[in-house]
């Protein structure tokens, strides 16, 4: 660990906690937004924590997942395309929650919560068993094929966890309007995954063999 990855790192985490904190929150209009709060704690808490995790077991797994910078052109269309999704989401529960637009029944919040707690668990457990893991697409230099644990079952299953928590968070966030919004989530890692797998099969020795090997992408025996 070092005093610059520190720094980077709760930097970082402090900027997003502020940024999503301002996007959900002043479109509401107050800080008396339970599914504010509720979405902010089990989307930070679990974060920070892992944060610390690896930066005392793992500083080279998260120095890879604070890059951010994408070289892929239709990468970079991705990152664009997921921002605004998180902008217009974030924003419009805010907003739902003001105006009262639909209100959904309590247990929806519940059984979200419950599914982003899982998916969470799901992320963490593919961390741990790919350390290759980045924010961006590229090959490093020793990197190999993973195609055991979750990696036997489909190729991308971080991009599965993702799914599970992005089509959460507006449903903890008790918002119908943003979960419209969050729907576009599919079709744009679907894109992230194609050129993915471009640039694997082109430049990671054996990937195109795993691909012969496990057939499912991202959802086991859909896609």
């Amino acid at each position: 660990m070092t005093l610059k990855l520190f720094i980077q790192a709760m930097l970082k985490f402090t900027l997003g906690v502020i940024l999503v904190g301002a996007l959900v929150f002043l479109p509401a209009g107050t800080l008396d937004f339970m599914g504010g709060w509720l979405f902010m704690g089990l989307l930070f808490v679990p974060m920070f924590c892992a944060g610390i995790f690896m930066m005392i077991k793992n500083p080279y797994l998260l120095e890879s997942r604070l890059d951010a910078k994408e070289k892929e052109r239709e990468q970079n269309i991705v990152v664009k395309l997921s921002g605004l999704m998180f902008i217009v989401g974030f924003v419009l529960a805010g907003l739902d929650y003001r105006f009262g637009w639909i209100k959904l029944p309590e247990w929806v919040n519940i059984a979200a919560s419950v599914v982003f707690v899982a998916a969470y668990v799901l992320y963490a457990e593919v961390l741990r068993e790919n350390t290759y893991l980045s924010r961006t697409i590229k090959v490093v230099e020793g990197q190999k094929v993973i195609s055991t644990g979750l990696y036997g079952v489909v190729r991308h299953p971080m991009y599965f966890a993702t799914l599970l928590l992005f089509l959460a968070m507006p449903l903890v966030l008790g918002s119908f309007v943003s979960f419209i919004v969050f729907l576009a989530y599919p079709f744009i890692i679907a894109k992230r995954i194609k050129n993915e797998e471009e640039v694997l099969s082109r430049e990671l020795e054996g990937y195109e063999d795993y691909k012969k090997k496990v057939r499912y992408r991202m959802l086991p025996f859909i896609w």
